[in-house]
């Protein structure tokens, strides 16, 4: 696990993408074996904790978290590791690993544009572009999916997920406690969510059915190997790489699943599918294409206001523009959102 802090952005990308890409037709198989989705997502948190525990204990980080902290893992724990994965593999077998996948695709753009409201990103107008190109293809892999009865409205459940993503991604950027480590900070997230997801097995009357991952023990301990591999490099990745890179992860998720699920599970897509497929990469493609011809173009940190953004196209970009400071900016659009998150 301290390989992680060597480890650089785009290694820490492939790594998250393929390994929860790998976790889509897992999860597949375990539902056709009767798996209940709560106890499946359960493996993936106790998976992670059992393979950090000896971590954060040599680090002296068992403390019960506190403040700041304790708001982290529990909105983290609770919205975008519990909540997301039982939603995520609920979903599996309704609509294929590869549908699923594609959902994941949308993250990024979805990230994109919610990371602009709180300054963190501005996307310029080939980034919108691939935002809409991306949209339009994942409405036609959800809506081109044929052959499963009340698939259109499991389909626009499935839409939610990038939202979900996206939120996810940008609060743990903007509410990251001061000087914490990644791997305390996966621990202690993936613990609240153990505890959720008991606490809600039980409170439903299902108890925790942990004999039905006896019929797939093979698929069961592959998920939870993915996920004490993936979720502290993930941790790693939002630190070092920001949300919108972090979000990049659905892109490589969305190929391995897609692949996957067709070339092992049989999954079948229809034209239209593919064809939407092929429009999100294109969107994808875009966004990924603005991103870097951004950080071409710009040899220093720059503010990307509207302001400064039109300077530039009038040719008045000089380094003693009057416009505020891209860092200030962010600390107040910051403090704004704990501020509502202390009075919630």
């Amino acid at each position: 696990m301290p390989e992680l802090q060597k480890a650089g952005p785009i290694g820490l990308l492939i790594w998250c993408g393929t390994l929860l890409g790998v976790g889509f037709p897992l999860s597949k198989l375990s539902a056709a074996a009767g798996v209940p989705p709560m106890v499946w997502a359960l493996l993936v948190s106790v998976g992670t904790c059992t393979a950090l525990f000896p971590f954060v204990a040599l680090r002296g980080q068992l403390r019960l978290p506190r403040g700041q902290l304790l708001r982290y893992v529990l909105v983290t724990g609770l919205v975008t590791s519990a909540g997301i994965n039982v939603m995520i593999f609920g979903l599996v077998p309704k609509l294929g690993a590869g549908q699923v996948g594609m959902m994941f695709a949308l993250s990024p753009v979805a990230t994109l544009a919610v990371s602009s409201l709180f300054g963190l990103k501005t996307p310029s107008r080939l980034g919108l572009f691939g935002i809409g190109f991306g949209l339009v293809g994942a409405l036609m892999v959800a809506f081109g999916r044929g052959g499963v009865h009340g698939t259109l409205i499991w389909s626009l459940v499935g839409l939610t997920i990038p939202l979900i993503l996206a939120a996810g991604n940008v609060y743990r950027t903007l509410d990251w406690p001061e000087g914490e480590h990644p791997i305390a900070l996966a621990f202690w997230s993936q613990m609240v969510a153990i505890v959720t997801l008991v606490v809600v097995m039980v409170a439903r009357g299902d108890g925790i059915a942990l004999h039905s991952v006896a019929e797939v023990p093979w698929a069961a301990a592959a998920q939870m190997v993915a996920a004490a591999l993936t979720i502290p490099a993930f941790f790693q990745l939002q630190r070092v790489g920001g949300p919108v890179m972090l979000s990049q992860i659905g892109y490589v998720a969305a190929a391995v699943g897609l692949i996957v699920g067709v070339a092992l599970l049989g999954e079948r897509y229809g034209p239209v599918s593919w064809l939407g497929a092929a429009i999100t990469s294109l969107g994808i493609a875009l966004t990924i294409l603005a991103q870097t011809g951004r950080a071409v173009q710009l040899p220093k940190a720059l503010p990307l206001g509207r302001m400064t953004r039109a300077r530039m196209w009038s040719g008045e970009c000089e380094s003693e523009v009057r416009v505020p400071k891209q860092a200030t900016l962010l600390a107040a659009r910051r403090q704004a959102v704990l501020k509502l998150l202390r009075q919630a």
